[in-house]
């Protein structure tokens, strides 16, 4: 954990509660002046962010709703401008524009990006800004991946605040149909090298009678 995830997420009645169950002495380390900042992304954060085909994004709205939705596409559809700010090209989708609605009024957004199969996940803080394809058109046009037929109607750019690593403890194992070929075709082969055998046990005894 670093200190700009906790100078964040820990808030005075966040704070009160950790003081109440007993965790608050272990947690003040992390909001110490010289504890690591955790605001600017390295090889790991970087390697795993461009892996990715999907995450789960939450923003604001007016009334103070919160307001969760999965953005997916390509692997490496989020793309790294530098160690600071990240963006993706937003597909038109359903039309309700909420999250941009949202996004509107307030640029706050977290982002939690999920390893299943490693069971990794990564929670992202940060500001961000809406880019019209008519006002950027370039910036729209380089973040759109080849192949993919989504059509772009806008660019996200996230301005990282603080990211921070969770416990691995409580996410479950799970693979995608994709993820999960090299592990079937192991079996298929398996499989195959039995019938074979079997196919030939068969023949043997039709020839021992």
């Amino acid at each position: 954990m670093a200190r700009a995830f906790a100078e964040i997420s820990f808030t005075p009645s966040v704070l009160k509660i950790q003081q109440q169950q007993g965790s608050a002495e272990s947690y003040a380390k992390f909001l110490e002046p010289d504890a690591e900042r955790g605001d600017t992304l390295g090889a790991a954060e970087i390697a795993f962010l461009a892996a990715r085909d999907g995450f789960y994004q939450a923003t604001i709205s007016e009334t103070n709703w919160p307001y969760v939705q999965f953005r997916g596409g390509p692997a490496g559809f989020l793309k790294i401008i530098d160690d600071r700010t990240i963006a993706y090209a937003d597909f038109r989708g359903n039309r309700q524009y909420v999250s941009a609605g949202n996004l509107a009024d307030s640029d706050k957004i977290s982002l939690i990006l999920m390893d299943y199969p490693n069971r990794r996940r990564l929670k992202i803080w940060g500001r961000a800004k809406l880019v019209d394809k008519n006002d950027d058109a370039k910036l729209v046009s380089s973040l759109q991946v080849k192949g993919y037929r989504g059509l772009p109607e806008r660019a996200i750019v996230i301005t990282i605040e603080a990211f921070d690593w969770n416990c691995p403890a409580h996410i479950p194992q799970r693979l995608t149909a994709e993820e999960l070929k090299p592990h079937l075709a192991v079996l298929h082969q398996q499989i195959a090298d039995l019938s074979e055998e079997n196919q030939s046990l068969k023949e043997f005894l039709r020839q021992s009678d």
